[in-house]
């Protein structure tokens, strides 16, 4: 799965993001409730999280990740220095070389030029998990989705949650719930955007940072009902 939306990037996360992954939630272990994670995590130990979610399945990975990445590339002058230049300036003439200088390798005249490569900062990331252990559960996922502090206001939750759901469409999974600490208006609109419904709330079921905190959840029905399944009703059916 690969998914470009202007300059941002979704995909499967894989182990080359484990560290990046692991600063992220790290920071809401620190500074939120978001999490009831109270301790922060090694990459190492953070890694058996990241080899239960591949990249098929009902347990997914997806991160969000800039496009491209700026790479300031240096003019050398004739005895072979760098030359100064201001980076990320375009200079007369850059937009009409190839990204990577004049096709003939040399630098063209220009003092600093730049290219892009793929693969910039990770943005965020959302995961489709075990909703419990127990083995009925399975058609069950639970969902969370995590942003970078500067990616605030980028829509990236949006197109997270977008290629989550779609990459569950052909999957067994009949539920998706999400646990909101609350307050948290944001989470709450960005759930009830993708159809979910609040459900109930778990009053002071957790304690961080000297307090006690509340939990809302929420329900999304998916479509799959599995193979040779009929839906179960809490009241009678109509005749």
């Amino acid at each position: 799965m690969l998914r470009e939306h202007g300059e941002v990037q979704v995909r499967a996360g894989t182990e080359a993001d484990l560290a990046a992954l692991t600063d992220l939630y790290n920071h809401y272990i620190r500074e939120t409730c978001i999490t009831f994670d109270t301790e922060p995590f090694t990459p190492a130990q953070r890694r058996p999280w990241l080899l239960s979610h591949p990249q098929d399945g009902p347990h997914r990975l997806l991160v969000a990740q800039e496009a491209t990445e700026r790479v300031e590339i240096p003019h050398n002058g004739p005895d072979g220095t760098p030359q100064p230049g201001v980076a990320g300036t375009p200079h007369p003439g850059v937009a009409d070389q190839p990204p990577n200088g004049p096709a003939d390798g040399s630098c063209g005249g220009l003092a600093a030029t730049g290219t892009r490569r793929p693969g910039g900062a990770l943005l965020g990331y959302a995961t489709s998990s075990a909703f419990r252990p127990k083995a009925a559960y399975a058609p069950s996922v639970e969902v969370t989705v995590y942003c970078a502090p500067h990616a605030a206001g980028r829509g990236v939750g949006t197109l997270l949650y977008q290629a989550l759901f779609e990459a569950l469409a052909g999957e067994d999974v009949h539920r998706a719930y999400a646990g909101i600490t609350q307050p948290n208006e944001a989470s709450a609109r960005l759930h009830t955007r993708f159809g979910f419904r609040h459900i109930g709330t778990y009053t002071e079921v957790g304690r961080k940072f000297g307090r006690y905190w509340d939990v809302a959840w929420y329900q999304k029905d998916l479509d799959c009902k599995g193979p040779g399944l009929k839906r179960t009703w809490t009241e009678a059916d109509p005749d």
